[in-house]
């Protein structure tokens, strides 16, 4: 059923929210509450936020549990950083296709109340002072405009949780519908699945080819698609691979007939996980 996605700085008391969200939701409601977690992965932070690969496979064996916990009558609550806009998003995408409401609640707290928070916790929970600035330095806060950012309830330190509202966000609220892109349809073109095998194949060698003589910053034109890909940084093949069949599984089930909304969906999904 509904996913609740906490946000904040480090040391911002998010754990502390999901857990006044479970018991309230549990004593108010008949459903179960998960929450999933880096505790419940048994996360060392400092080793995971230092190398940016463990931290990449953590976020996604925390959306692979968010997706296997999602179901018509529970609710779901992620408890983690969730600080990088492109991973919301992608929270965003699996909500929607699993058709169910969503809503983002954001522990907003000063670096310094964060910082003083940590230094109070027990040594084997703190996290060091470089990794604390870092994360808080790459925190990408987030903008209720942003339809994967919202509806976005934002609670201070002294802040009583806003339970009715965000209980009436997730029950009283339509999930967010398909794309027209990618709305289901029959499987009428027999050559679907070819296009969409050799669509995203030409755009990974756009990209591959793009790359000896762009600089980061440069916006790549790809075949068939009125959108550009953002080369914020190098890209490796197999980063391209890994997401290119992510996102041929994903649009099998969401079939279109038209090539350009292959394309151009391929180039907003890139440029999405990328940032």
């Amino acid at each position: 059923m509904p996913l609740i996605v906490m946000c904040g700085y480090p040391c911002s008391g998010k754990t502390r929210r999901a857990e006044e969200l479970k018991v309230c939701f549990e004593q108010n409601t008949d459903r179960k509450v998960h929450i999933v977690g880096d505790a419940a992965l048994g996360v060392e932070k400092n080793t995971v936020y230092a190398d940016s690969q463990k931290e990449k496979n953590v976020r996604a064996s925390l959306k692979a549990e968010v997706e296997r916990k999602v179901n018509k009558g529970d609710i779901v609550i992620l408890d983690s950083l969730n600080y990088i806009k492109g991973y919301r998003y992608e929270l965003f995408c699996l909500i929607k296709h699993a058709q169910t409401p969503q809503c983002l609640v954001y522990c907003l707290t000063s670096d310094e109340v964060s910082t003083t928070w940590n230094t109070n916790r027990d040594a084997a929970e703190q996290y060091t002072q470089e990794i604390f600035d870092a994360l808080v330095l790459r925190f990408e806060a987030p903008d209720s405009r942003n339809r994967w950012d919202s509806p976005l309830f934002t609670i201070l330190k002294d802040d009583t949780i806003p339970f009715e509202d965000i209980s009436d966000a997730l029950f009283k609220r339509k999930a967010p519908p398909p794309n027209q892109s990618t709305q289901s349809q029959p499987l009428s073109s027999s050559n679907f699945l070819y296009e969409l095998d050799k669509i995203t194949q030409e755009v990974l060698m756009a990209i591959c080819n793009a790359q000896k003589t762009s600089v980061p910053g440069d916006l790549v034109p790809v075949p068939g698609a009125t959108e550009k890909i953002e080369l914020t940084r190098s890209i490796n093949m197999a980063e391209l691979r890994k997401l290119r069949r992510q996102f041929i599984s994903y649009t099998k089930m969401h079939p279109t007939e038209n090539s350009r909304h292959i394309s151009n969906m391929f180039v907003q999904y890139l440029n999405k996980s990328l940032h």
